[in-house]
């Protein structure tokens, strides 16, 4: 059974998307959109965190109040372009554990070569959401969840900005059980393995290296 896929289609997400996609969005503009949209749909991506009731007293009157349970969530930049995802999402979640996992893409075969791997230990008691821009190829996320999975999280989500048809089947092919948070889902890929019609390069567009 195929994991859900949850697109956030909140106009506030589709705005400030639609922003970035403007090939003259400026980097520092492009920048500050990724890390406010990724807030945004951190905000679906926790909504099954579970609460424990507290006793507390405001100013005025004691009362039982809510306040989440359990180990910190970890939060997982693949790298580069991830880290862009990953500070919107510490605004919302700022004990959050920290992991990253470097992947380049090889240019010729489009498969995801691994330089760098540092993750929190002990995941087993931990919800765990992997952030990357693109869920195009597929590539990079399979090899980041399927690393991921070695150390057995409680749970796993996988969050992007966009997905493609092509990417969805390549990752819920490879790790069915796990969900995909995005803001929208495009056409295509095109011969290079970019999303169409996408947003261009997502690190070279946060960074300003292109």
């Amino acid at each position: 059974m195929t994991a859900p896929l949850v697109v956030v289609d909140h106009p506030l997400v589709q705005h400030k998307l639609t922003l970035m996609r403007k090939k003259d969005t400026s980097t520092a503009s492009f920048r500050r959109l990724l890390g406010e949209i990724a807030m945004l749909i951190a905000y679906e991506a926790t909504r099954d965190m579970r609460l424990r009731a507290e006793p507390i007293e405001t100013p005025l009157a004691p009362m039982t109040g809510a306040v989440l349970d359990g180990k910190k969530v970890v939060l997982v930049a693949i790298l580069r372009a991830g880290l862009g995802i990953l500070d919107g999402m510490l605004q919302l979640m700022p004990s959050a554990r920290v992991g990253h996992i470097g992947l380049y893409r090889d240019p010729r075969t489009l498969e995801p070569v691994e330089y760098y791997y540092k993750v929190p230990g002990a995941l087993e008691d931990r919800a765990v959401l992997v952030c990357d821009p693109m869920l195009a190829t597929g590539n990079s996320a399979v090899a980041a969840v399927t690393r991921l999975q070695g150390s057995r999280p409680a749970s796993l989500k996988f969050v992007c900005l966009l997905a493609c048809p092509e990417g969805l089947r390549r990752f819920h092919g490879a790790h069915p059980e796990v969900p995909v948070f995005t803001a929208a889902v495009d056409e295509r890929l095109n011969d290079h393995g970019y999303i169409l019609p996408g947003l261009g390069d997502a690190g070279d567009r946060m960074f300003g290296t292109k």
